[in-house]
């Protein structure tokens, strides 16, 4: 089926409470089922198909117009896209960048993956805001002709985002490197839990030569390698249902490697100290949350795409139950309160729940990148 055709076809959203929005397809014909949630961000597109993390959603824009600067193989965060779905409401006629290589739509029909377009997305928005994320599913081509009856019963048969453990989807099945290219101070573990490239590179650039490990690694390999530090990455799914990873972190804390979290790694410390985590109504996800760092009080802008949150107390320093000493909360959204970092006082380790690596999004939390190197550095010296 052509562009011209598959734009014009009938295509249909789902969600699992029976509200249904009719549209056009667009991407690729067919069906596809994953949880609903919506983004706020206005720009970087590709970025966000491309990350990991949206691995099981389908992923509601809330920008209008979606399409305009096409796709590029310099922005790719990994190396395909992850997204279950993509919702639109105006999808761009032409391509008008000079750094496009190829048309979003393209892209996705490559992908095989479904859309929609042409639906008020304000109201899928605010629906999902007030009754939650939800399982959802997108019908075009044969399956558009499924009555809602039969569309509602495969999205009630989806499986649920709670209790899902999806990094070994999406991490990578074979450790690989990247050199350090800053001046080198060491290396660091990264486990790839749905690791977006931007994130290696930053890392990268503040000196560590990069060994990036699949998520199937256990301790005894992680001690083999010796690396000066252990990062974990952001990455979809529930942070209860990685039990093993949380064990491994435990063990490498009582090493005594510096450790550095990002998102799904915020989580999995807090699981790591003891705090629980629990699903958010709608989750953060966009490029313009408001953060308020404790220990400066400054306000950073920050880009974030998560549906989890680790449960903490925000008003003063804990005591981790797992005996790694005092915890503070470092970081906290100023839009609900969620805790979005970690910060321990008695052993070298933080964590943040939003995605400093700025892909796409504003560069305000760039810094913690530094702040990572300086903390491997005086872990070393400590040593000697």
């Amino acid at each position: 089926m052509t562009e011209t055709t598959t734009r014009t076809a009938p295509a249909v959203l789902v969600l699992e409470d029976g509200t249904r929005f009719e549209g056009r397809a667009y991407g690729a014909l067919g069906r596809t089922l994953g949880e609903a949630v919506f983004a706020t961000g206005m720009t970087g597109y590709q970025e966000t198909l491309t990350d990991p993390s949206y691995a099981g959603q389908i992923v509601l824009m809330t920008a209008p117009h979606i399409g305009n600067t096409g796709m590029n193989d310099e922005d790719m965060e990994s190396k395909q896209i992850w997204v279950a779905g993509f919702v639109v409401r105006d999808p761009s006629r032409v391509v008008s960048n000079f750094r496009s290589q190829r048309s979003l739509d393209d892209d996705l029909a490559d992908a095989g993956i479904v859309g929609i377009s042409g639906i008020d997305t304000r109201a899928v928005t605010r629906r999902i805001r007030d009754a939650g994320a939800m399982r959802a599913g997108i019908f075009s081509g044969e399956d558009a002709s499924l009555t809602a009856g039969e569309q509602l019963d495969l999205v009630l048969g989806g499986a649920e985002m709670a209790g899902q453990n999806l990094s070994g989807e999406v991490s990578t099945g074979e450790r690989y490197s990247l050199p350090a290219t800053g001046e080198r101070i060491g290396s660091v573990a990264v486990l790839d839990l749905g690791v977006k490239t931007s994130t290696l590179n930053f890392l990268a650039e503040r000196g560590f030569d990069v060994e990036v490990l699949p998520q199937t690694v256990t301790i005894e390999e992680v001690r083999a390698l010796e690396p000066d530090a252990l990062f974990f990455s952001n990455g979809p799914g529930d942070p209860s249902a990685s039990d093993r990873h949380v064990q491994l972190l435990r063990e490498s804390l009582r090493d005594g490697r510096p450790y550095f979290g990002i998102c799904f790694g915020n989580q999995l410390l807090g699981r790591a100290l003891g705090f629980g985590t629990y699903k958010l109504p709608f989750g953060h996800r966009g490029i313009n949350q408001p953060v308020l760092d404790k220990a400066t009080g400054r306000v950073e802008i920050t880009a974030h795409n998560h549906g989890f949150a680790v449960d903490a107390p925000i008003d003063r320093v804990s005591e981790s139950s797992e005996g790694f000493g005092r915890v503070e909360v470092s970081h906290v959204d100023l839009n609900d309160d969620v805790v979005e970092g970690l910060n321990c006082l008695d052993i070298p380790a933080f964590s943040v729940q939003y995605h400093p690596e700025s892909a796409a999004g504003p560069h305000d939390a760039n810094y913690l990148f530094d702040r990572f190197r300086e903390l491997v550095i005086a872990s070393k010296e400590n040593r000697d």
